[in-house]
């Protein structure tokens, strides 16, 4: 059973959608501000982070920076009634895997919970496999059809990263962040270089890389 952690101050929300993820199958623990919800996410096993933008005491911008500090992998999927491109390009700064704009139908909330999951999942197993390409994080692989391609560290783990969340946009920062830690002095630029060495070391039919002007990089699936 997976275990997400709802932080949504409005009570009749907080509770409506509690209700509805536990009719799911998931194990819910909620929270009406982030500190509360950050506590939570101290001390219990967390697979997924549902978390309003506006909240009281920590709001949620800074409850994804610490849950990030907590783990890299847990998705993060943000609730808010801002929309505007500011907000969203923040919010994935500080980590967030998925956007939801306010008002929005359980419908589709549920079916971009079950998109993160399944990417979540295949992370923490540590392989994936698009078609007839296969990543193997504990031996730090990538096989293309029967060719075993060369990748450098920092360009496979990039790549995991990306392909792990297919279509979500990864700034430079961001990238940065999960690659090599907050301490690194490496700039946008080394980003930018090994998206160039992987594009052209890695010519698979399965996915590609794409530009997002203005915002990073994101794999898409063929």
């Amino acid at each position: 059973m997976f275990k997400i952690l709802l932080a949504e101050d409005e009570v009749n929300l907080n509770k409506i959608l509690s209700a509805r993820l536990c009719k799911e199958g998931y194990k819910v623990y909620s929270a009406l501000d982030g500190e509360a919800a950050y506590e939570i996410a101290l001390n219990e096993p967390i697979d997924l982070v549902i978390t309003d933008v506006m909240m009281p005491i920590m709001d949620g911008m800074e409850l994804t920076k610490k849950v990030r500090e907590i783990s890299s992998d847990i998705p993060v999927l943000m609730l808010t009634a801002l929309e505007t491109l500011d907000d969203k390009v923040k919010g994935f700064e500080m980590g967030a895997d998925d956007y939801l704009t306010k008002p929005f139908a359980t419908k589709e909330l549920i079916i971009r919970i079950k998109a993160l999951l399944r990417r979540y999942k295949k992370a923490v197993e540590n392989k994936l496999a698009f078609g007839s390409t296969t990543l193997d994080y504990s031996a730090m692989t990538v096989v293309i059809g029967s060719e075993e391609i060369n990748l450098g560290k920092k360009e496979f783990q990039i790549l995991f990263l990306m392909l792990s969340n297919t279509n979500h946009i990864f700034s430079r920062e961001q990238i940065l962040r999960e690659i090599w830690g907050y301490d690194s002095e490496t700039n946008d630029r080394t980003i930018d270089t090994h998206i160039t060495w992987l594009r052209s070391k890695v010519a698979s039919p399965d996915f590609e890389i794409v530009t997002v002007r203005g915002l990073g990089y994101k794999a898409v699936l063929k």
